[in-house]
């Protein structure tokens, strides 16, 4: 499993192979159950994420009650709460399990120390936020400028796994639509694809 974070780091690093096998060694992975929630909304995070395999749900309930998702990343994303804007650290979001999920992970408290003994991972951890950060704008941007329909046409070009692997009104609730809304569009989108088959 750990073959995809070496993967990774040989794509934003020019480590050798000695100094990835040296990071390997240290990095602690876990294996997580479906359902394990690794951080609670109000908790302060203590560990970031790699996804080496599965999916992780990013969500909070607002003032109405309401369950919404934010994000969902799957494997070769990292997961990281910033929240040292804020005076009492917690986080605005829960973490959960959608799927099993192995993932790598690290001890914020234990940062510095990695990065002075292995220079190269903060430059790694550096290219893995600006990457993540980019494309997170692209996203936002592109949600805000788009329709429903077009929303879940993107994810569809861009992450068709999600799909067959989120929940449909968690999957809605990430497109900013009622879950009704994302099965009526699903439907369409599937007879005019049907049509033109034809």
């Amino acid at each position: 499993m750990k073959h995809r974070l070496r993967q990774y780091m040989t794509r934003l690093t020019s480590l050798s192979e000695a100094e990835q096998q040296a990071i390997l060694d240290e990095i602690l992975v876990e294996e997580y159950s479906k359902g394990t929630i690794l951080l609670r909304q109000g908790e302060v995070p203590g560990k970031c994420y790699f996804v080496l395999q599965g999916c992780v749900r990013q969500h909070s309930v607002d003032i109405t009650g309401r369950d919404i998702t934010s994000n969902l990343y799957t494997e070769e994303q990292a997961i990281a709460i910033f929240n040292a804007h804020k005076e009492d650290a917690s986080s605005e979001y829960s973490l959960t399990c959608l799927e099993d999920c192995v993932l790598v992970v690290g001890a914020l408290n234990m940062e510095q120390a990695m990065y002075a003994k292995h220079a190269q991972l903060e430059g790694m951890t550096r290219r893995m936020i600006e990457e993540n950060f980019g494309q997170m704008q692209e996203e936002f941007a592109a949600f805000v400028a788009s329709s429903p329909e077009d929303r879940l046409k993107t994810l569809m070009q861009t992450r068709p796994g999600l799909i067959s692997r989120v929940p449909q009104h968690q999957l809605a609730s990430y497109l900013g639509m009622t879950p009704e809304s994302l099965s009526r569009i699903k439907k369409r989108l599937q007879r005019e694809r049907a049509e033109l088959e034809f």
